[in-house]
């Protein structure tokens, strides 16, 4: 498991009004994801082709839950 650093720039979606996000940050190849109202949890933590998959999928509707 890869331990982000300190130093990372956690972004947000402009439209996440209450913190009720997920926070994304880049380090080199890796692409961190952490719960913007918890960021002492868990880091989920994907390459970018993980993160390219994953985010093709949610544009392709694979998760939607109906």
């Amino acid at each position: 498991m890869r331990v982000p650093s300190r130093d990372l720039l956690w972004l947000r979606s402009s439209r996440c009004a209450d913190r009720a996000c997920v926070e994304v940050a880049t380090d080199g190849e890796l692409i961190y994801l952490r719960d913007a109202k918890a960021p002492e949890q868990a880091v989920l933590c994907l390459t970018r082709a993980g993160w390219e998959a994953f985010r093709d999928g949610v544009r392709r509707g694979d998760f939607d839950a109906t």
